[in-house]
């Protein structure tokens, strides 16, 4: 079989099913990356959501039988919506980070990639595959620098000369020995603008994020957030997109190549205070085929209760009372205390002061105890 040739072969196909970029590279271990990933494991840089082994995440040999090379994509995602609608007083709204816009990008790409499989085995009937998407053993930015889709930006995202960072990425693992692309030379330069302008300084350093800090990671934790990170919500749902937003390389990289990735500006840029009632039903009809709903209501709901307090929304007030007294989730009764100390006011402190006769919560008392300190 002439390699050379189903390579190009591959190259075109992957253009007519809507693959933006497309590299290959070989299924060597990722040595560097393994250094990286033991770095952050010991600084306790990690979020948690990643593959537990550093092994599986930098060998490939370890996760398929006799890997040859790696196929790695791309598909560039829009990065403005049209008809955004604005929040005003009294109606705020909060915002789904882009890359949570339209369809779930893991179905988009998976799909994309099984199109990619089944034209290959057309050609050569004993090929092996193994596909993923985010949620696989390997680093899908260490496959895509080293296949030349793009390189690693300081803002821990591969940035593509013709995308900028607005892509998705996947790979396919295969039993084909294609030869390999070029990885591409890192164009941050000096350019520092993603470190300064990280609202909470996630980014360490260029190419260093300690997710833990991290915006877009916060959004999706269950937990109580820590009054640090409150602060800096502002009214992001789900996600954080200011490092992409203030790097030059992004300037002017808006596309709409994927109807399935355009956004509902209604879900995208919801209303705030009905998401604090919304029903697991309403939220999986509405929200379920986004990929900001993967964690569930919780997170989005606690986060939608602290970007009311961002606001300082009055009008809401009466509406965080009923979290207050009525949720059976403390997370969500605790922030919504915290909420009301922001917010201010007689009939928030009054509802303070009724709550802490009745919780008994510690952890809720605590933040009842705050709200009132604030009034």
């Amino acid at each position: 079989m002439n390699m050379t040739q189903l390579k190009d072969e591959i190259i075109s196909y992957s253009k007519t099913i809507g693959i933006d970029k497309i590299g290959f590279t070989t299924a060597a271990p990722f040595t560097e990356m393994k250094n990286r990933l033991i770095r952050q494991q010991e600084l306790g840089y990690q979020s948690g959501f990643e593959e537990k082994d550093i092994e599986k995440r930098v060998k490939p040999s370890l996760i398929f039988d006799e890997p040859r090379s790696i196929i790695a994509i791309a598909l560039a995602y829009p990065s403005k919506m049209s008809g955004a609608p604005q929040g005003k007083k009294g109606d705020r709204r909060g915002i789904f980070c882009r890359a949570s816009w339209g369809i779930d990008y893991h179905a988009i790409l998976r799909e994309k990639l099984k199109l990619l499989e089944q034209f290959i085995l057309e050609k050569a009937p004993q090929a092996r595959f193994k596909s993923m998407v985010d949620t696989g053993e390997l680093v899908d930015r260490a496959v895509a620098e080293r296949a030349g889709i793009g390189w690693s930006g300081k803002n821990c995202s591969i940035i593509t000369p013709e995308f900028g960072s607005y892509v998705y990425l996947g790979e396919m693992i295969t039993s084909l020995p294609f030869e390999p692309d070029e990885p591409m030379e890192d164009q941050c330069g000096s350019c520092n603008k993603c470190i300064d302008a990280c609202p909470t300084g996630a980014l360490v350093q260029g190419g260093q994020l300690n997710a833990q800090r991290c915006i877009a990671f916060l959004t999706q934790t269950k937990g109580f957030l820590e009054e640090e990170f409150r602060v800096k919500l502002g009214n992001r749902l789900y996600g954080c997109d200011t490092c992409q937003t203030i790097c030059p390389k992004n300037k002017g990289m808006d596309f709409h190549f994927h109807e399935e990735m355009e956004p509902d500006p209604e879900k995208a840029k919801p209303k705030l205070v009905p998401l604090l009632s919304i029903s697991n039903r309403d939220f999986k009809e509405n929200y379920g085929p986004m990929s900001g709903s993967w964690r569930g209501k919780k997170p989005i709901q606690r986060n939608a209760i602290i970007a009311l307090a961002h606001f300082k929304e009055v009008s809401a007030v009466p509406n965080l009372i009923k979290v207050l007294t009525d949720d059976p989730r403390p997370e969500l009764r605790g922030t919504a205390a915290w909420a009301l100390g922001k917010i201010g006011g007689i009939e928030a402190k009054e509802s303070l002061l009724k709550a802490k006769n009745k919780e008994t919560d510690e952890e809720v008392l605590k933040e009842i105890q705050n709200g009132i300190a604030m009034i």
